[in-house]
């Protein structure tokens, strides 16, 4: 019999006439205690607390030297304290309660607590959480909310503590905000108050432990193979390439993918506000920013790192995201021999995405007219990839674009490849990214690589199909 229905259920024992326990009944210090009637708890609150004792005692008992990053180890070491703990205290589980007791255990020492099985489940994109006793998560798309709960706010700034401890990062109520990365790349966002109002806030953006492959995106629809053909001589031919969309939309899995294509014999450097990109590559020097410490001193940003980036030789610059003044310095870096570069911004639209192009380079405080600027990103950016995500949750390649050039005081963009829907079957959008028919004006510069593409990646010839 467990322990939660001993205490749950009629005391046992020898009683007398009176109903009063005899002297023969277990003390608290020998079994589980007894709790008047009045005042019994429910099964939730009797394992919480059961719980509780016994972490603290396992904590209380594991070495100060334990080495956390031998992980094996540990678990095993805090597999035979927990045995010994429950033995001593002759607490009595069972077998699955036993197993469940021991894994949470385990995910407070050694993981995330609450947020272990989450980040362990490899259907989960994204998790969310709002305060203590409110987590969602997105799987497929669609957002549901998890059968789980902190027990405190406290409890959600400890696990907050242990994600960014290690990346030297801090959050305290003078900088209530921080962006951080897990051990498998994936991206954190937390706020805790006075910013956030419902307690401390937490977003995981999950990366998958096997990165995904362009033939996966072919299979999930997001792009088609005549497409990826076209954008891998792109990036092997050194055109510099925006890739765009909203939040949540694939930006960073694209980049991955497209960065993929670079010739293992280059130089690559990355620069990103929390390393997420996994390039294969040998030769990659993966740089990040830092923000101010408590004393507001020795902030590096994305715009100073773009500026020494290009005294360290590299054949490519990849930026894992322009938002700020530094797409001056990253279309400058195009601009200047640095041919091949890749990075994401967030738009609606390719045309949008060289209007924020264009605003982002004003923040940098370089007294410049606008058509300078103009002439700068038509100059440096050859090709804009445009991605939604779509109402179905599906994640698409919506635009393919080329920047062609100048028209008087306006950017002049071509359409090479658009998606088109046909229509709406069963809760799933049905259609395809289709090419438009029109060749780029780049074409000989692909063709200067040695790269040949056959006239129907383009459409011409082609006849339509869904």
């Amino acid at each position: 019999m467990s322990i939660l229905k001993r205490i749950q259920g009629t005391p046992s024992g020898n009683q007398n006439s009176s109903g009063t326990p005899s002297s023969q009944e277990q003390t608290p210090a020998q079994g589980a205690r007894r709790v008047s009637a009045p005042n019994i708890p429910s099964a939730q609150d009797t394992y919480q607390d059961l719980k509780n004792r016994v972490q603290n005692k396992l904590i209380s008992t594991l070495e100060p030297t334990t080495d956390p990053s031998k992980v094996a180890e540990v678990r095993r070491t805090i597999q035979e304290l927990f045995e010994q703990i429950l033995s001593q205290e002759n607490i009595v589980l069972s077998r699955p309660e036993r197993a469940r007791m021991f894994e949470q255990i385990a995910a407070e020492i050694l993981g995330f607590g609450p947020l272990q099985p989450l980040l362990e489940d490899e259907t989960i994109t994204e998790i969310m959480v709002n305060g203590a006793k409110n987590i969602y998560i997105e799987r497929g798309g669609r957002l549901h909310r998890a059968p789980l709960t902190f027990e405190s706010n406290a409890h959600v700034m400890r696990i907050i503590e242990r994600i960014v401890a290690p990346l030297g990062r801090r959050i305290d109520e003078s900088s209530p905000y921080v962006d951080a990365r897990l051990p498998d790349g994936s991206r954190v966002n937390a706020v805790i108050q006075p910013i956030s109002l419902v307690g401390p806030s937490l977003t995981i953006r999950k990366f998958s432990k096997k990165p995904i492959t362009v033939e996966q995106l072919i299979q999930f629809g997001s792009i088609t193979p005549e497409a990826v053909e076209f954008l891998k001589a792109c990036v092997m031919s050194r055109l510099n390439i925006i890739v765009s969309g909203g939040t949540g939309s694939g930006k960073t899995t694209l980049l991955n993918i497209l960065s993929g294509f670079i010739p293992s014999d280059e130089r690559i450097l990355t620069i990103e506000n929390a390393a997420e990109l996994q390039l294969r590559q040998e030769h990659v020097v993966t740089l990040e920013s830092r923000p101010a410490n408590i004393e507001g001193k020795g902030e590096i940003t994305i715009r100073a790192l773009v500026i020494n980036a290009l005294r360290m030789r590299p054949d490519r610059i990849v930026v894992g995201e322009c938002r700020g003044d530094e797409a001056l310095d990253m279309l400058q870096a195009m601009n200047t021999g640095h041919d091949g570069s890749m990075t994401t911004a967030h738009s609606n639209s390719p045309r949008d995405t060289l209007s924020r192009l264009e605003t982002m380079s004003l923040m940098a405080g370089v007294e410049l007219p606008i058509r300078a600027i103009r002439e700068q990103l038509s100059a440096a950016v050859d090709l804009v990839v445009h991605q939604e995500r779509m109402r179905d949750g599906t994640r698409k390649i919506v635009n393919i674009t080329e920047v062609s050039g100048m028209e008087g005081d306006v950017i002049t963009t071509t359409d090479l490849f658009i998606f088109e829907q046909a229509g709406y079957e069963n809760g799933k959008i049905i259609g395809r990214l289709r090419p438009t028919g029109l060749r780029p004006r780049f074409m000989d510069k692909i063709e200067a690589s040695g790269i040949h593409l056959p006239a129907t990646i383009f459409g011409i010839g082609e006849r339509r199909r869904y």
